[in-house]
């Protein structure tokens, strides 16, 4: 029996780092990030790494859909693909999703916002993703009639096992330790984009230590910072603890 998980977050929210626990489990199979270069196609938005992303990779989703809802590769049990939410536009087809399984991974908007303004500039809310996670959320639970899993980034960082325990149950599958310790440095499964975006996960070896964040929020981004706790709090209360 295999399963296909879609574990959808915003920028800056531990994704990369779950990404590594999973991929040092010897029955999985991981995939960066599937819908990016779609994402920048249609946008026209400038990040870092642009044209290289949109040369090296597909951009169309007519033929990336039925590859990641397809049998897992490597004859792996568990296909863990890491999915930004930000990369939902309002054309985006998301039938898809109920033949995969879903996750949100969540991170308070201050820690998000504070981490996000050192890569690039935030010209509005959906470059953070909260208004699309809140687009997910509502569709899963209108396909599942429950409330979909959730996963906050500051309890894994405060106890890694007991959360990804509780997640692997939830998933029906088995938890092992090797998810809790990897080996440094960058992946072939990494998106091209990680020599911009992965510098800090790429010298580490596990999930690091909760440190609070006590710089303030800059005030231009204080009414964006108030728009996205609106959508946070609405799923937080639902999350694993």
């Amino acid at each position: 029996m295999s399963v296909t998980i879609a574990m959808w977050s915003g920028p800056r929210n531990l994704s990369t780092a779950l990404m590594r626990a999973f991929e040092n489990r010897p029955d999985s199979f991981v995939t960066d990030e599937p819908l990016y270069p779609y994402y920048l196609y249609k946008t026209g938005i400038h990040h870092p790494l642009r044209d290289k992303i949109i040369d090296t990779t597909d951009i169309e989703l007519s033929n990336v859909i039925p590859r990641i809802t397809g049998p897992v590769p490597m004859k792996k049990k568990i296909w863990f693909q890491k999915h930004m939410a930000q990369h939902i536009l309002s054309e985006t087809d998301l039938n898809w999703i109920n033949k995969v399984e879903n996750c949100i991974l969540i991170r308070n908007p201050k820690e998000v916002i504070l981490s996000y303004q050192k890569k690039y500039k935030i010209n509005s809310i959906e470059q953070l993703g909260y208004p699309q996670l809140t687009k997910i959320y509502n569709l899963l639970c209108n396909i599942n009639q429950c409330n979909p899993i959730i996963i906050d980034a500051k309890d894994i960082l405060i106890n890694p096992k007991k959360i990804l325990k509780l997640l692997c149950n939830k998933l029906s599958i088995p938890f092992l330790n090797e998810m809790l310790k990897w080996p440094s440095g960058p992946r072939e499964t990494d998106g091209v984009w990680g020599e911009h975006w992965y510098n800090n996960v790429v010298s580490t070896t596990t999930f690091q230590p909760y440190v609070s964040n006590d710089n303030p929020i800059p005030i231009k981004y204080k009414s964006l910072f108030d728009s996205c706790m609106e959508h946070y709090q609405q799923y937080y209360s639902h999350r694993l603890q």
